[in-house]
């Protein structure tokens, strides 16, 4: 297993977070560090309402009853499990002023910083991820 992780997320749908999530807690759980950098509509994924109604593409409607047949974790419960693992959250500065957010905008536990400090984090790892 990667002993470094680090993950884009710049897309902001229910599939999206899912991807994201998924490999994320896969990762943390086999011990690796795992940090993801939240992008444009990726910071859907950690808003504090918006990671609670995330839109399911059009057409692809159908899954959802998949989902709970599943039982798929709903993505906050994901995103519970990924800070309880230590998954690292980093929401874009730039991003939050183009959208005039603040930092109390999103969940918990976050911490906020621009490109550089994504890049200084994914210098050295094994696994580099876009969603």
């Amino acid at each position: 297993m990667a002993k470094k992780v680090a993950i884009i997320a710049s897309n902001g749908e229910l599939f999206d977070a899912y991807k994201v999530f998924n490999i994320a807690t896969a990762a943390a759980a086999s011990d690796a560090e795992v940090g993801i950098f939240f992008t444009f509509d990726g910071l859907n994924l950690i808003h504090k309402e918006g990671h609670r109604q995330l839109p399911i593409p059009e057409g692809k409607e159908h899954y959802q009853e998949g989902f709970e047949n599943a039982n798929v974790p709903k993505i906050p419960e994901l995103l519970e499990m990924a800070k309880e693992l230590g998954v690292k959250l980093i929401a874009c500065q730039m991003t939050m002023d183009v959208m005039n957010l603040e930092k109390d905008h999103f969940v918990d536990g976050i911490d906020v910083g621009g490109a550089a400090t994504f890049l200084n984090y994914a210098e050295d790892a094994d696994v580099t991820l876009t969603f």
